[in-house]
């Protein structure tokens, strides 16, 4: 699958044809690093006075590595694709070889680190309802209230837990109505391909 990039991004990428071999490696470095453990702003700084250029184009170089490295990962591009995504960019060939190098070591473990970042939510585990009807008390002898007591399990991870709601009809039909929308929602050409850029 080919990976097409922005006009942004691939002027971000174009200070790295007027550097050399090692500050690009350096770079790719940093954006691994920065991947697995966050972004520093002072790296910035101490490159961009190494370089003798602005920080933010320091930044910008940095960050669309990263873009490109984790997009590619999590996409599973091929060798042959990640060549022609990033042919756009006119790089010389000894940086292109560079850059598939860095991306091929390191696609497991960027793919790793992304699986760990990804949001963990409890989920559905069982429903146990029950229907309470009150027929009549002291103050009205026939009025009839119903309410549908719900008791909610989820489970996130091995701990599971318990979640006690209680509601009358027109609210129930109101939250059955939402989860249908939300179901529907995900059964749409746009939702899918969010589903299957996130896996």
């Amino acid at each position: 699958m080919l990976l097409l990039l922005s006009d942004e991004h691939k002027e971000h990428l174009s200070f790295l044809t007027q550097v050399d071999a090692e500050v690009v490696k350096e770079f790719c470095r940093i954006s691994l690093e920065f991947i697995r453990k966050g972004t520093n702003p002072r790296v910035y700084q101490t490159a961009a006075q190494k370089l003798s250029v602005d920080a933010n184009t320091v930044r910008h170089g940095v960050e669309g590595l990263m873009y490109l490295l984790t997009e590619c990962s999590k996409l599973m591009v091929n060798e042959l694709d990640f060549r022609d995504s990033i042919m756009v960019l006119g790089f010389p060939e000894e940086l292109n070889k560079l850059l598939l190098s860095m991306y091929q070591e390191n696609c497991r473990e960027i793919r790793s680190v992304l699986s760990h970042m990804a949001m963990d939510i409890p989920h559905y585990h069982d429903l146990e309802w029950r229907l309470d009807v009150q027929l009549a008390g002291r103050a009205l002898q026939r009025r009839t209230e119903p309410q549908i007591v719900l008791r909610l399990h989820t489970k996130d991870g091995d701990k599971l837990e318990s979640h006690l709601l209680q509601m009358d009809p027109s609210n129930l039909q109101h939250l059955t109505q939402s989860l249908e929308a939300a179901l529907a929602e995900l059964k749409t050409q746009h939702c899918r391909r969010i589903m299957r850029n996130i896996k």
